[in-house]
C-alpha cells in the first residue's frame, strides 16, 4: 500500500513539474528566434534599461504598448546610459537605452562577449543649460562653460559673467552635474569641454535627469545640464553659442529636430543583434507615428517628421 501511494505521488509531481505555466512570463532577448510574443504560451516580457534622459519616454511607451500587444510586458528601468549598455553586454537586458553613442571599447567588449549591438535612434534631445529663474543671464559660449566645467576653468564666480545674480549672496557659481555612468555627463564633456578635457572637481552629481533641474529650482547660485523634457517653470534655460559672436540658439523641440541647437543630440536605444520576435515588434512600434507621437509629446523631437494630433 506505502509502496503504490509512493509511486502515485512520484507521478503526480513528474506530471505537474512538466506542466507548462501559462502565467509564467518568457523574457525574449534581441536575438530571440521565433514568432515574438506569446509564442511559447507564456506572456513576453521585454527587459528595457538605461538611460534617465530617456526612462519617462521608455515608460509611456511601455504603458501604451500594452494596449497595442497585451502580450507583451516592457519592464522599464532607468540607471544611467552606462548601465544600460552594461547590462546589454551582461546579457541581462534586450533594449539598452543611450543618450549618447556606444564608445568603441564598449563595442569591442560586447563583441567579445558574443553581443553585436545594433543602433536604433529613436528622437533627437536638446541638452539644455538650466539656471535659476531668477539668474539674469540669457546666454553662455562653450567656451563660458568650459570655463565654469572643465579642469583648469577660472571661471568660479557669477560677477565675472558680469551679473548679480539675486539670492546668491557668496557669488558662487554651484556646479551642478550628473554622475560619471550616465550619458548626458559623457555628452556634455565630449560637445562642450572638448576632446579629452576633464570635469574640474567640486560639482554636485546627481544620479537623474531631474534631479539637476530641482536643485538648480531651488538653489539661485546653481547652474546644471539636463535633457529639454524636464524643464519646469521654477528654471530657465539659457540660450547657448558656439563661440562669442555667432548666434546664440534656444533649446527646444524644433531646434533639437534641426540640429541648430549647438547642443543637440540623438537618442538611442541598443539591441543584441538585429532585432527578431517581441523585441523587433515593440521597436517597429516605437519608430511607428504612435511611436514617435509619444516622444513629441514627452517633450522631445521624434526622429523623422510625424504628425500627432493635439
Amino acid at each position: 500500500m506505502k509502496t503504490s501511494l509512493c509511486i502515485a505521488l512520484a507521478v503526480a509531481t513528474l506530471a505537474s513539474c512538466s506542466r507548462p505555466d501559462r502565467s509564467s512570463p518568457t523574457t525574449l532577448g534581441g536575438n530571440a528566434a521565433g514568432g515574438g510574443s506569446g509564442s511559447s504560451g507564456g506572456r513576453a516580457v521585454i527587459q528595457n534599461k538605461g538611460s534617465d534622459t530617456l526612462v519617462n519616454v521608455a515608460q509611456a511607451w511601455a504603458e501604451a504598448y500594452k494596449k497595442v500587444d497585451p502580450g507583451t510586458a516592457v519592464a522599464v528601468s532607468g540607471g544611467g546610459s552606462g548601465t544600460g549598455i552594461s547590462a546589454l553586454i551582461n546579457g541581462t537586458v534586450d533594449i539598452a537605452n543611450a543618450s549618447r553613442k556606444m564608445k568603441d571599447s564598449e563595442i569591442k567588449l560586447a563583441e567579445e562577449h558574443g553581443v553585436e549591438p545594433k543602433e536604433f535612434i529613436v528622437g533627437y534631445d536638446a541638452l539644455a543649460v538650466y539656471l535659476h529663474k531668477d539668474n539674469p543671464i540669457e546666454q553662455l559660449t562653450f567656451d563660458q562653460l568650459a570655463g565654469i566645467y572643465g579642469e583648469g576653468g577660472t571661471i568660479e564666480r557669477w560677477s565675472q559673467l558680469g551679473v548679480t545674480v539675486p539670492g546668491c549672496d557668496s557669488d558662487e557659481i554651484i556646479r551642478v552635474s550628473r554622475q560619471n555612468n550616465s550619458g548626458t555627463y559623457a555628452y556634455f564633456k565630449k560637445a562642450v569641454l572638448g576632446e579629452g578635457r576633464e570635469y574640474k572637481l567640486g560639482s554636485r552629481d546627481m544620479h537623474g535627469s531631474k534631479d539637476v533641474v530641482d536643485l538648480v529650482a531651488h538653489t539661485p547660485c546653481a547652474i546644471g545640464y539636463s535633457g529639454l523634457a524636464y524643464a519646469t517653470p521654477d528654471v530657465k534655460m539659457a540660450c547657448v553659442a558656439r563661440t562669442e559672436g555667432e548666434p546664440c540658439v534656444e533649446p527646444s523641440i524644433e531646434t533639437a529636430r534641426d540640429h541648430s541647437y549647438p547642443i543637440s543630440r540623438p537618442l538611442f536605444m541598443y539591441t543584441k543583434g538585429e532585432p527578431q520576435g517581441a523585441v523587433k515588434a515593440y521597436l517597429d512600434w516605437i519608430l511607428s507615428d504612435a511611436g514617435q507621437c509619444i516622444i513629441l509629446h514627452k517633450g522631445y523631437a521624434p526622429a523623422r517628421p510625424v504628425t500627432c494630433p493635439e
